[in-house]
């Protein structure tokens, strides 16, 4: 009886590394549909009347730290999808990573190194159908126009970047010094790579993701004031 079992455990070992045998990491799983714990501060949109919601497109400048008191509902699934080895984009990856541990968020990254093209990294990180995918790093803006309008039930939030015309599952957190928009406009004249400190990318993972919790997404989340 024993040479099965151990042909048995063996097999399951060999099927976790390709879709969790075993563990809480099968995402092909049926989970709670996610909800944003606590609400957003006052002065989150700016707005004359709290009770408004801003146009779709809309840039809103939230009050510092108006997102803290948001986090996500236990299970919460994320996918990181990021391209590039520079600076900007590792510290953004960073402040994603350090988030999810923070929050006990389920974490799964999809590297453009492994793919073929940038499209195709696009791609695998939707077909992961995780509840959010966040998007780190300049030289995904351009798949993600492509990709984007075409599963508007998936919400996206690029961090450090937005798209020119963002569908209403793309939630943007951006600040003077970033703001890239897609090779077509070309790099903003203001752009500064000093400019996405630890704390700053930190904060801006920590604003979009409570705003997508909340349900304020298909906006533009600009962090000057922080």
């Amino acid at each position: 009886m024993r040479r099965p079992l151990l042909a048995a455990a063996a097999l399951c070992a060999a099927t976790a590394l390709l879709t969790g045998c075993g563990s809480g990491d099968d995402w092909s799983r049926p989970h709670p549909s996610p909800s944003a714990v606590g609400e957003l501060g006052a002065g989150f949109l700016g707005l004359a009347d709290p009770s408004a919601s801003p146009a779709p497109e809309a840039t809103v400048t939230p009050r510092p730290g108006s997102w803290s008191g948001v986090r996500p509902s236990r299970g919460y699934r994320v996918v990181l999808l990021t391209a590039g080895t520079d600076r900007p984009t590792r510290t953004l990856v960073a402040a994603v990573r350090a988030w999810a541990e923070r929050e006990d968020v389920e974490l799964r990254t999809v590297d453009a190194a492994d793919s073929p093209d940038l499209l195709t990294a696009a791609d695998s990180a939707v077909a992961l159908r995780a509840d959010l995918v966040i998007s780190a790093g300049n030289d995904l803006i351009d798949p993600l126009a492509t990709v984007t309008p075409n599963h508007l039930a998936q919400q996206f939030l690029v961090v450090g970047a937005e798209l020119a015309e963002p569908t209403h599952n793309v939630t943007a957190v951006d600040w003077t010094g970033a703001s890239f928009r897609g090779e077509g406009l070309g790099m903003s004249s203001t752009y500064a790579p000093a400019s996405f400190t630890p704390a700053r990318c930190a904060a801006a993972v920590r604003a979009g993701t409570a705003a997508v919790l909340s349900g304020r997404t298909g906006i533009v989340v600009w962090l000057d004031t922080f």
